[in-house]
Parts: C-alpha cells; structure tokens; sequence
C-alpha cells in the first residue's frame, strides 16, 4: 500500500491548499488526489492528462478529483475520477470513501463551502521558502475569468493569525514566507477596519523581526497604494521582486476585458518602484489574442515587455471558458493566437536572457533549496551553486566545488563564460558541507539556459 499523493496544478495557491490536504491526509493509503485547475481551457486538459497518467501508474489508488475545475466543469470528469467540491478540498472526511461516509458527513458535503482564506502551510518538505494564503476568492468579475466561479468572493485571513503562521515558520528555521492569494492586494477588505496588505506587511515585519525574508505573490497594479509601493520600494526584507497582473498593454483591450488599470498606470508604476529600488525585478501576467485583438492591440502588449522591463513574463494564449462574457466576443483565430503567443514568449525570453547575462560579475543573496544546489535570488533568479556533491560519497562537498569553481575559472580563461573580467569563484574550505535552506552571498560566473551559476562569494 502507498500513502497519498496529492497532484497540484495550476497557481500558488493551489499549490499551498495542495501541501495542506497532504498534511491532513496523513496515513491515508492508496489515495490519489488531483487538485486541478480551470483558469485556462488548457489547465483543464492538463488536468485530465493528470488523472490519466495517475490511473496508468497507480491502477490501484483510488483517484479523486478536486480544486476549481471541479466547481466549474464536473460533468466533464465524471467516470474519470470520484470528485470533492473545491470548498469542501481541505476536509479530511470528504476524502472517504462513500461506504464510510455518515448520513450526516454527505449533507454536509452537499452543502454548499467556500474554502478557508487560510489553508495552512507545511514547512519543509519540498522547498526552503513556504507559500502562505492570507486571501481566497474574488470580488471582481474580469470578461475571461472562470475563477471566481470556482472560488467564490474575497475573503482574508486575519492579521493576527497571519503573524502567528509566519512566526511559527521561522521557528521552524523558514528563511522565506510568500504571501499568497486569488486577489492578493485585495487583502483586508473583509476584516474589521479593512486593513491593506501593506499594513500586513508592516505587521509582518515588525512583529516576526527574525524572518530574513518576505515575498508576494502576484499583485494587482491598480491596489499598490503608496503604503505598500512604499515597502517594496525601501524595505530590504521585502525581495525585490514584482509580478504583476497586467494581462495585456492596450487600453481598449483592457477595457474589455474590465481590468481596472491602464496601460499608462502600469509602466508608471513600474517606473516609480524601479526609480527607487533599481534592483527590482518585474514579473507579469500576458493574454495573447483576446476576443477582437487586432494586430496594434496585440504590438501594444508585445512593447509592454520593454516598457515595463520584465523579465519573469507567464504568457497564456487565450482560450474561451464557457460562461464567461469574453467566450461571447469575437473570437480571434486559434492560429492567430499562437502565432501572438509566440511573439510575447519571444520577446520575453530576448528581455529575460539580456537581464540575466547584466547579472554575471554580481553577488547575489541566494536561499539555497533543501537539495544544496540550486536556489533563487532575492530577485527570484533562479541560481545553482557551482559545485556537484557526489551522491557515491568519492569526492567531498568541498572538493567537489573546488573541481568546479576551477573548471569555471578555466571557463573565463578560454573565453567561454561572456564576461571575460569576472573573478572566479572562491571554493569552499575543504569539507565544508552543501547549504540547504541558508541564504548565502554567490558571485555569478555564467548563464546556463534560465539559470544563474555561481559560488559562494
């Protein structure tokens, strides 16, 4: 017998609710649960192939089907797998089987639920950073959204619960919490005294003065009053690091798809913040031919990669959700689309590629993952260290980061690394272990494909 697996797909927070049902599954044996996702009508395929390639592997588990698709398409999977409501996901009993199920436990299950803002967090059993939800739901209906269907309105978790979680965290030796949500900045609308997310923040801060550091997730750019922009801008524990949900760069577009910013808003801000933080790294949502794009709507999204300079760009090629207004527009051409889609992965990956080549010859503060090799900058660079720990046990840590810093210093010597004046690496002492879970100061020797490569300074 195995013990539960839980499949999560789609965003953040979906990821954190997944750690949850995990914990709470705890010795439960041959379950499978597929916490799938409905934002796109390719994470609904996505999350049909899930359960299939889990029935092919584990024809003995039992397969159950959870999370926002399973609110908004479940006839879609019935006969695929046994299915629990998202609000019910995080409720160990709704996981029974139905043979063991009370009378009273299936009323409840037919009941309708919203899912807690909180879901919990787990420390330590995948990544040296965890993922807190401190916001759940939506509030506002964009044109191409099915979400708020599958996750009902804002709702926040209270401030005091939330510095007790990340307190909690640290103490167990968590370097970096990141607020999550479905509306992050949406933060505290709910809450006696509608507190913001930027008084969070300042709650955060000062209330757990041991936590190294603090990341948010993605944030939407019309909610970043002055209070927050001014933490992200001057608070070195807030990672400079912004994603941003901008969707798209032309006005016209964004009017129709009831995004509550402009185009002009957007690069605004984005320079306001990187004028005072100029190590800010920009993230951004970007739908690629919405109903009624033309060609200067789609060139406008396209130039708002460099405009706002960002070098984390997640790209989705439009796809109508059934039950949403932008499925009743005019639709562009699916080949169209792709062919736009393309357009923005390029110009992303030319923007990403410049951005991280201008990091070789720094020192970056890198959190070391458990596995003691690769990690992620305050930027959210994504960074391995220069040494390969030998799983046979013939060559040291130290040793082997002595054979690699050499082999990179070699690299600047023959021309291979692009920045012929950067130093090499300093090895480590001899038999000095790996770093998992410690932020340590890496100067980066070279790009490898999306990832920085370097050594302790």
């Amino acid at each position: 017998m195995s013990a539960v697996e839980v499949v999560s797909l789609g965003c953040r927070l979906n990821i954190a609710e997944g750690e949850a049902i995990r914990a709470r599954l705890a010795g439960t044996r041959d379950l499978v649960v597929v916490n799938g996702c409905a934002v796109t009508a390719e994470a609904v395929k996505s999350t049909r192939a899930a359960i299939r390639r889990t029935r092919r592997a584990r024809p003995e588990a039992r397969i159950v089907l959870t999370g926002c698709v399973a609110d908004t398409e479940p006839a879609a999977f019935a006969g695929l797998a046994e299915i629990v409501p998202n609000g019910a996901k995080l409720d160990p009993l709704s996981y029974l089987p139905s043979s063991q199920r009370t009378l009273g436990s299936q009323e409840a299950e037919r009941t309708p639920r919203e899912i807690p803002a909180f879901a919990g967090v787990t420390v330590g059993e995948k990544h040296a950073r965890v993922f807190l939800p401190v916001q759940n739901g939506c509030d506002h209906r964009c044109t191409f959204c099915i979400i708020p269907y599958g996750r009902g309105p804002s709702r926040s978790f209270p401030a005091g619960g939330v510095v007790e979680e990340v307190r909690k965290a640290v103490d167990a030796g968590v370097q970096e919490v990141v607020l999550t949500g479905v509306d992050l900045t949406a933060y505290g609308a709910d809450l006696p005294g509608a507190p913001t997310l930027g008084r969070l923040v300042e709650r955060i801060l000062a209330f757990v003065p041991d936590l190294p550091r603090l990341r948010l997730s993605s944030l939407d750019p019309c909610e970043v009053d002055d209070r927050l922009a001014a933490l992200i801008a001057h608070e070195p524990r807030v990672m400079p690091h912004l994603h941003l949900s901008l969707q798209a760069g032309d006005d016209l577009i964004l009017k129709r798809m009831k995004r509550r910013h402009s185009r002009a808003q957007a690069v605004a801000l984005v320079a306001r913040l990187k004028a005072l933080r100029p190590e800010l790294a920009i993230g951004a949502d970007l739908i690629a031919g919405f109903p009624t794009e033309d060609d200067a709507m789609a060139a406008n999204s396209l130039a708002l990669i460099d405009a706002c300079d960002i070098v984390f760009a997640h790209i989705f090629p439009y796809s109508p959700r059934a039950g949403t207004p932008a499925a009743r527009m005019p639709q562009v051409a699916p080949a169209i689309v792709r062919a736009r889609a393309a357009a923005l992965r390029a110009a992303a990956e030319t923007r990403r590629a410049a951005w991280l080549q201008e990091r070789i010859g720094t020192v970056q503060r890198v959190l070391v993952e458990l596995d003691g090799v690769t990690g992620h900058a305050e930027n959210f660079a994504r960074v391995r260290l220069a040494y390969s720990p030998s799983p046979l046990g013939g060559e040291g840590r130290g040793e082997g980061l002595a054979r690699a810093a050499s082999m990179a210093a070699s690299a600047i010597e023959v021309g291979t690394i692009s920045d012929a004046r950067v130093p090499p690496p300093n090895p480590l002492p001899q038999g000095e272990r790996a770093f998992p879970n410690r932020i340590v100061d890496t100067r980066i020797v070279a790009v490898e494909g999306d990832m920085l490569i370097g050594a302790p300074a």
